[in-house]
C-alpha cells in the first residue's frame, strides 16, 4: 500500500495534460464524450472506497435461447445453487478484483476520457485506479497483463511519463515472458481447461506491452518475442478464408494439438470478437515492426469483416455464424475493437478511406440511443449490448468495460486524423 501512495504522488506530480486544443464541432462526438465522462465519473465515485473495477452486469439466459443461437444442446450448470445465484444477480452491476483479465479497462477509459475533455476529475480517478493496479505488476499466472497493465499504466506512461510507471511497465513485462515457450514460439493463455498449452487469439492484445517495454529499456528480448508470438499466431490460428480460431493448442514439440473456438458459436464458425482482436493485433503489430506481412495480414482480416458483418448498423451479432435475427445479441465491444482497429489501418494502406469510413459509420451507430447509454442509467457504463461468452452464459447482451474503452480509443483516434471530408 505504500508503494501505492508513493506512485500516487508521483504520477500526480507529473500530470500537466492540457485539453486538447481543436475544437470539436461534430455534436455526435460532443455527446457522446459529455456523456462518456457523466458516467466514468459516477462509476467512480460509486466504487471510491473500494479496491474493485466496475466490468458489466450480471446476466442470465435460459438454456433454450443458448440453444437456439448454438444450434445444440447446452448444460451451462448442473449445480441448482450456482444457478440460482446467478438469476437473483440478473441485472446488478458486476465488479471485479484486480486480478480480473478486464481490470485495466476502467482507469484507461478514465485516462482517454481525461485525453479528450481536460476534466480534472477525470484525471484524478485516472491516477487513483491506475495506481490500485500496482501489484498485479507481479503476477505469472495470466497472460492478459497487457490488457490489465498497458490499457492502465500504459495510457498513464503516454500521457504522464516518470519512472514509477515506467518499472511497471517493465516488471510486467518480465512477468509475461516467462509464459513464453521458445519451443512454439507463443506466449502461453490459460493455466486451466483440457488443452495441453493453448493459446487465443485474445493474446494479440498482450504484444503492445512488450514492444512498450522494450522501447522504455532498450533490450530487443521483449520486441523478438512479441514478433515471434505474432508470426507463430499468424501461421496456425487462421483459416483460409482469413476467418481466425479462438483456441489453438500445442503440444510439447510445438506442434498443433488441436484448434477450438471456444467462445464463440462453434470450432469453425467466426466469433466476432476474436476477429476484432486480429485485426488490431496485426495492425499494431505493422505499426511497431514495419514488417508489411503484419500488414498484409491486418488487411485481410479487415476486408473479411467488412464482407462478412451483415447487420445494417454494422455492429455485428456475437458471433458471425450466429442466427441472423431480431433476437440474436450484438456484441457493441467487437465493433468497437474493429473501429479502434481499423482507423490506424486506414493510416498504413493507401485505401485506407474505406476503412476511416466503415469505422466512422460504427462510430456514429453507436452513439445513438440505440447502443449510448443516457447519463446516470445502464449502470454508468458507456455502451449497451455487448456480448462476452453467450456459449457460458456470461455477460449476454449487457455492458462491459472493454467496449467502453475501445469505444473511447475508437473516437481518440477518430478526432486525431479525421479526414477534412469528415468534418
Amino acid at each position: 500500500m505504500k508503494k501505492i501512495k508513493s506512485l500516487l504522488m508521483a504520477a500526480t506530480a507529473v500530470l500537466g495534460l492540457t485539453a486538447c486544443q481543436e475544437t470539436r464541432n461534430e455534436n455526435w462526438t460532443t455527446h457522446a464524450l459529455d456523456v462518456a465522462s457523466c458516467q466514468l465519473k459516477q462509476a467512480a465515485a460509486a466504487l471510491e472506497d473500494t479496491v474493485m473495477m466496475p466490468r458489466s452486469t450480471w446476466t442470465f439466459h435460459e438454456n433454450e435461447f443458448l440453444e437456439s443461437q448454438l444450434g445444440h444442446a447446452v448444460v451451462i450448470s448442473e449445480d441448482p445453487e450456482e444457478v440460482n445465484s446467478v438469476k437473483v444477480l440478473k441485472g446488478q452491476r458486476r465488479d471485479c478484483p484486480i486480478a480480473d483479465w478486464t481490470s485495466g479497462f476502467f482507469p484507461g477509459s478514465l485516462w482517454y476520457a481525461y485525453e479528450l475533455t481536460g476534466d480534472e476529475e477525470l484525471k484524478r480517478q485516472a491516477v487513483r485506479y491506475t495506481n490500485i493496479l500496482y501489484p498485479v505488476r507481479t503476477l505469472e499466472g495470466t497472460h492478459d497483463l497487457g490488457f490489465m497493465i498497458n490499457c492502465s499504466y500504459g495510457n498513464a506512461l503516454r500521457l504522464a511519463h516518470n519512472d514509477s510507471i515506467t518499472t511497471v511497465i517493465v516488471e510486467t513485462a518480465d512477468a509475461l515472458c516467462k509464459r513464453f515457450d521458445p519451443k512454439a514460439g507463443v506466449i502461453r493463455s490459460w493455466d486451466f481447461g483440457p488443452w495441453n498449452y493453448p493459446v487465443i487469439i485474445d493474446n494479440m492484445m498482450n504484444l503492445d506491452l512488450l514492444f512498450n517495454a522494450g522501447r522504455i529499456t532498450g533490450d530487443n528480448r521483449y520486441y523478438d518475442i512479441a514478433v515471434t508470438h505474432a508470426k507463430t499466431t499468424m501461421r496456425h490460428h487462421f483459416r483460409p478464408d482469413h476467418t481466425c480460431y479462438h483456441v489453438v493448442s500445442y503440444n510439447d514439440d510445438g506442434t498443433v494439438e488441436k484448434r477450438e473456438t471456444h467462445q464463440g458459436k462453434d470450432d469453425a464458425s467466426a466469433w466476432s470478437r476474436g476477429q476484432g482482436w486480429a485485426v488490431y493485433g496485426y495492425t499494431s503489430c505493422y505499426r511497431e515492426t514495419k514488417d508489411t506481412a503484419f500488414l498484409q495480414q491486418a488487411v485481410r482480416v479487415a476486408d473479411m469483416i467488412m464482407e462478412r458483418v451483415k447487420t445494417c448498423d454494422r455492429i455485428p451479432y456475437w458471433d458471425y455464424d450466429a442466427p441472423a435475427a431480431a433476437e440474436t445479441p450484438r456484441d457493441a465491444s467487437a465493433a468497437c475493437i474493429t473501429a479502434s482497429a481499423f482507423i490506424e489501418l486506414s493510416t498504413f494502406v493507401p485505401d485506407g478511406q474505406k476503412y476511416f469510413d466503415y469505422a466512422e459509420t460504427i462510430l456514429k451507430n453507436l452513439s445513438t440511443p440505440a447502443y449510448l447509454a443516457e447519463k446516470g442509467e445502464n449502470h454508468n457504463f458507456i455502451l449497451m449490448h455487448s456480448t462476452g461468452s453467450l456459449p457460458h452464459n456470461s455477460e449476454v447482451d449487457t455492458p462491459i468495460n472493454y467496449a467502453d474503452y475501445y469505444y473511447l480509443e475508437a473516437l481518440k483516434r477518430y478526432l486525431d486524423i479525421r479526414k477534412p471530408a469528415n468534418k
